[in-house]
């Protein structure tokens, strides 16, 4: 592989501490989040990634799996701002992004504008049940995930680093309910599907929640740490030959339209997927393979870091027709075949 890392160089020295710093507070991070959340570690990993990448993670689950709580429990190690909004039918985008008010000036001179921020300008912030608003807060939300600002009337606010949004969604009870479209969802870094516990988990929930005793998580890490960290991901070097088989996994999930296409879709591509992901997917699965390296103690990112990603970096962007729904395919069966397929020498 090309690209890799010349040990001899002060840079990469320095590179290769910070690495070790970050891989010590992983640990770090997983023994007090261990604290409040029983299991879930590779939920909490992905959005430990997600927030390392300077992305944004949709979670669903059905309610009581522990989401909000994972999430504030991750904020707090973290020693970020944490906001949560409970997204309803009635909500409007200045209740999360925030409003002029008519307030009276001291002395009795006169009145003035002043803008009263809403929950957005935060570090952390939990959107539960983001399909139950209507499309234009929705549209909201999402024009700050990607701008990393909030314009209001004619003026424009920047949104403080780090900001990470972790949207939640509930798969039961759609009716009544705004779905986002495929390109908004696209926008989302990961899709992490919370699974049930186990039978021991369980136990270990009950055991832990119903008792008199609380235990609270410590930070681990600053705000400046935080920053820091999240630069050394981006520029943890990658091999030509790693992007291009990313990239060949990510072509390989766009059936084939026109006689210009030069290559023949898998059978399972072409009979399921009506469109594939977009080139934000090849993006998302390099970025991630970084941050899961330098989180291991490592300094390249290897096939495996980029296969073990490609379930939550895929399935939201890959939109199945009538022959999948029918015949009881989900996203992740075709990205099974697609991994199977793919191979990493071209």
């Amino acid at each position: 592989m090309s690209n890799t890392m010349d040990p001899t160089s002060s840079h990469d020295e320095t590179l290769m501490a910070q690495v070790e710093r970050l891989r010590q507070a992983r640990q770090q991070l997983r023994e007090e989040i261990g604290k409040v959340i029983v299991g879930q570690q590779d939920v909490v990993d992905l959005l430990l990634l997600g927030l390392m990448c300077r992305g944004h993670v949709l979670l669903h689950g059905v309610p009581g799996l522990g989401k909000t709580l994972m999430a504030r429990t991750l904020a707090k190690t973290l020693d970020l701002r944490f906001k949560r909004v409970q997204f309803t039918p009635d909500l409007m985008p200045s209740d999360i992004t925030g409003t002029d008010v008519i307030e009276e000036q001291e002395g009795g001179g006169g009145h003035r504008l002043k803008f009263v921020p809403g929950p957005i300008f935060t570090n952390f912030l939990l959107a539960d049940e983001v399909n139950r608003t209507p499309p234009k807060t929705q549209a909201a939300l999402l024009q700050a995930m990607q701008e990393h600002e909030v314009s209001i009337g004619n003026t424009t606010y920047q949104l403080d680093p780090p900001f990470f949004v972790v949207a939640t969604q509930n798969p039961i009870e759609m009716e009544g309910t705004y779905p986002l479209p495929e390109a908004q969802v696209d926008r989302f870094m990961f899709n992490i599907r919370v699974r049930y516990p186990t039978v021991a988990q369980e136990a270990d929930i009950i055991r832990g929640t119903t008792g008199s005793e609380t235990v609270e998580p410590e930070a681990v890490l600053s705000t400046e740490d935080l920053l820091r960290l999240q630069a050394i991901v981006r520029s943890v070097p990658v091999s030509d030959d790693v992007i291009n088989y990313a990239a060949r996994l990510v072509n390989a999930t766009r059936p084939v339209r026109t006689s210009e296409e030069d290559r023949t879709p898998l059978e399972a591509i072409e009979k399921y997927v009506t469109y594939g992901a977009s080139p934000r997917a090849g993006q998302a699965l390099v970025l991630a393979g970084k941050a899961k390296a330098v989180l291991e103690g490592r300094y390249h990112v290897d096939f495996a870091d980029i296969k073990s990603l490609a379930h939550p970096v895929l399935r939201h962007r890959l939109v199945l027709n009538f022959h999948g729904r029918a015949d009881n395919i989900d996203s992740d069966d075709v990205i099974d075949k697609l991994l199977a397929a793919v191979k990493e020498d071209a």
